[in-house]
Formats: C-alpha cells, structure tokens, sequence
C-alpha cells in the first residue's frame, strides 16, 4: 500500500503542476501548453498505477478500497501543504518519485 499512496501524492502533485496558477506558485513560471499536456498525462499514469499497486498488493476486493483510501488521503495531503507549504509539497513529492523504485524493489 506504500507504493501506492507514493504514486498517487506524485500523480496528484503532476495534475497540480499542469494548472498554470499552481505551476507559477511552486516554480515561478507557467508552464507552456506542452509542459502541461504531459503533466496532465504523467500524473494520470502514476494515478492508474497506483490503482495496479493497490489492487496486485491486495486484489480487486480490498484492493480497491485501499486504493480509495490512498487517494483522500494524498489528495488531502497536498491540499493542506499547497496554502501554507507549497515548496515542502513539492520536495515530497520529488521524494515519493525517488523512493518509488525501492519501495517496489523491497516489495518483489
């Protein structure tokens, strides 16, 4: 279940960094229209990725509520540390991308 909650907090900040507001407040410029399709397109993969790590982990019964539970539980923890803490939002984010192939390697 840790590897997906690291990949949807991840998802999510991607989904958030392809809205021009946010992308100027956590990097100081918007993005362009490219940057933000692949933004959009990257946070939607590791969103459906995690779905597959919630559901190989646990299959498709608890596999799915857990995979509901990671996902109000990311979404909440980037939407209380983007007003207060943009920059630590972006920086746990970037630790949830490194640590995502340990903790899938720790997992096999």
């Amino acid at each position: 279940m840790l590897l997906a909650l690291l990949l949807c907090y991840a998802g999510f900040t991607a989904l958030c960094l392809s809205m021009p507001r946010h992308h100027d407040q956590l990097l100081g410029h918007k993005p362009s229209t490219r940057r933000a399709r692949h933004l959009k397109l990257v946070g939607w993969l590791m969103l459906g990725c995690s779905l597959w790590a919630a559901v190989a982990a646990n299959g498709w019964g608890f596999g799915l509520v857990d995979w509901f539970a990671v996902l109000m539980c990311s979404a909440l923890a980037l939407v209380l540390l983007m007003p207060y803490r943009p920059k630590l939002a972006l920086m746990l984010a970037a630790l949830c991308l490194l640590a995502t192939p340990i903790v899938t390697w720790a997992q096999c």
